[in-house]
């Protein structure tokens, strides 16, 4: 599985993916600085954000990115941490709640304002960025999409920020320590259920209709199918985790 980008080349798009990294990196750190007046910020969360910023930058940037063209199991590795383990560290990182500490108090109240608008509750239901992220996937590897991706630069980065933002928006709506207009938790463990077969399902088609080299693309249906699993195991224990912090205080009484 070879293929040539477009005359635009690989650098244009490298570019794009390292200056959205270094705006996210000196965003949060500019609002980590400037959150230091209404106390510490867990190092934790930063060092999440950082990890999420580098692992989805490294999917798309540098050697990985590069094997990824003609690899369709280093692809698969790529794809895991753009839309998987990526979005779930940038979750972690909590960067909601850090623009609400940082930003002025008249533009904090907008955000949270903002947050609570229609729009924004609409996009970020759990159903919806599942059929978003889910739906994505499939279109990306039941259909030409995928060849189209790895013969042009701006296919290639489109589709892959779509897969980061989807994964994003997904991974906060079902968990997290943002505030935002979550649905009930039996909802989202559902949701959350059936992205997870959704995702082994399309991993066995693709196990069974390789992209790729047979051997090649049955490995990287594997790393699919199990390396999804981890990522959604880590996501079932947090939101089981947040409904025991949730309930405790009932069950107590």
């Amino acid at each position: 599985m070879h293929h040539e980008h477009d005359a635009v080349g690989p650098a244009a798009g490298d570019v794009i993916v390292l200056t959205i990294a270094a705006i996210a990196l000196v965003s949060y750190a500019t609002g980590v600085y400037r959150a230091r007046r209404r106390g510490s910020w867990p190092a934790a969360r930063t060092a999440a954000w950082v990890a999420g910023v580098t692992a989805v930058t490294a999917a798309m940037v540098g050697p990985l990115a590069d094997a990824a063209h003609h690899d369709f199991t280093m692809h698969m590795v790529a794809h895991l941490l753009i839309g998987m383990l990526g979005p779930l560290l940038l979750v972690l990182g909590a960067p909601v709640t850090l623009a609400l500490r940082a930003l002025p108090v008249a533009r904090a109240r907008a955000l949270t304002r903002l947050l609570h608008h229609r729009a924004i509750r609409v996009l970020v239901h759990p159903v919806v960025t599942a059929v978003l992220n889910a739906g994505g996937l499939w279109v990306l590897y039941t259909t030409d999409l995928f060849t189209h991706m790895h013969a042009s630069t701006w296919v290639y980065v489109l589709v892959h920020a779509h897969l980061a933002v989807a994964g994003y928006l997904f991974t906060a709506s079902l968990i997290g320590p943002d505030p935002a207009p979550r649905a009930s938790f039996g909802l989202r463990a559902c949701v959350l259920v059936v992205f997870v077969a959704s995702h082994s399902v399309l991993a066995k088609w693709l196990y069974a209709h390789p992209p790729a080299d047979v051997a090649d693309g049955r490995v990287g249906a594997q790393l699919m199918y199990y390396g999804g699993d981890a990522v959604d195991v880590l996501l079932m224990v947090l939101l089981a985790a947040e409904w025991y912090r949730t309930t405790r205080p009932t069950i107590r009484r």
